[in-house]
């Protein structure tokens, strides 16, 4: 399934929320996906029981590359092991760790929107409150832990988009 051309195609921003980090013992709560072709842009959003291989594979339809911060040791290896779809052999992949490394930008996603003056409304919510979010709209059907949760998520993917651009002015900089 490897990207159509790339005249055709997007470019996806993906981040997934998880109940913890080991991909054997946890979940995938939610898949954000935002899908950018020219000024055309669209937000997916699977959560729960949507969270399948091809809810997945069907929301990445025409998309040529996938951007991640993180993503190659964190969330496609998740994928892979908890839907058993290795993104990063169907898809060309760019992680955008690396090169926050390389500009000297260190921390995790949250640490570097700060040092590049990304702004979020979720501001000081973090991975540990996502999975606590998430369990209080299971336990309770509280909508309003999930629609934060969703919000978190939606800010995560859109800000990847404003990374990219940021590192891109960052590295002309330098």
């Amino acid at each position: 399934m490897k990207s159509p051309n790339s005249e055709n195609s997007a470019e996806a921003y993906l981040d997934i929320e998880t109940t913890g980090l080991s991909s054997f013992s946890d979940a995938i709560t939610v898949v954000g996906i935002f899908i950018c072709k020219g000024k055309y842009e669209r937000l997916v959003q699977l959560y729960g029981d949507q969270v399948t291989r091809a809810n997945l594979i069907d929301a990445l339809k025409n998309v040529r590359r996938i951007y991640t911060y993180n993503g190659s040791r964190f969330d496609l290896p998740f994928i892979d092991a908890v839907l058993g779809i290795n993104l990063e052999i169907e898809f060309d992949h760019y992680d955008l760790m690396y090169d926050c490394w390389e500009c000297n930008l260190k921390g995790g996603f949250k640490a570097v929107e700060r040092q590049l003056q990304i702004p979020r409304q979720t501001e000081g919510i973090n991975g540990l409150d996502a999975v606590r979010l998430w369990w209080k709209y299971m336990e309770s059907y509280d909508e309003e832990a999930l629609n934060l949760l969703l919000q978190y998520n939606r800010e995560d993917v859109i800000n990847l988009k404003e990374l990219r651009a940021k590192l891109s002015e960052y590295k002309n900089r330098v």
